[in-house]
């Protein structure tokens, strides 16, 4: 089974690191405002960046990682991989 660690933005690039092992579902329940608290809120719904792990030990060290980055950092992660803060899971499928 996979375990993803990813971000979601939206528009003005508010950002939110989580941890799952269900991407398009997680997305799908940020994309409906079903998670309470900061990303409904702020209305975190594009799907920016993801990794995927085999190891949920390994998913879950690099979500600790991530989540203790400065913002400049994960900005720069983001933009390397997708510059243009597409919505990735729209290509998911």
């Amino acid at each position: 089974m996979p375990y993803y660690v990813y971000i979601v933005s939206n528009r003005t690039h508010v950002l939110y690191v989580g941890f799952t092992n269900d991407l398009t579902r997680r997305v799908a329940e940020h994309q409906e405002g079903l998670i309470a608290g900061f990303t409904q809120k702020y209305h975190l719904k594009r799907l920016v960046y993801f990794e995927s792990y085999a190891d949920v030990r390994d998913a879950i060290a690099r979500e600790k990682q991530l989540k203790g980055w400065r913002r400049a950092k994960k900005i720069k992660l983001i933009e390397a991989l997708n510059p243009k803060w597409s919505d990735l899971s729209r290509e998911m499928s």
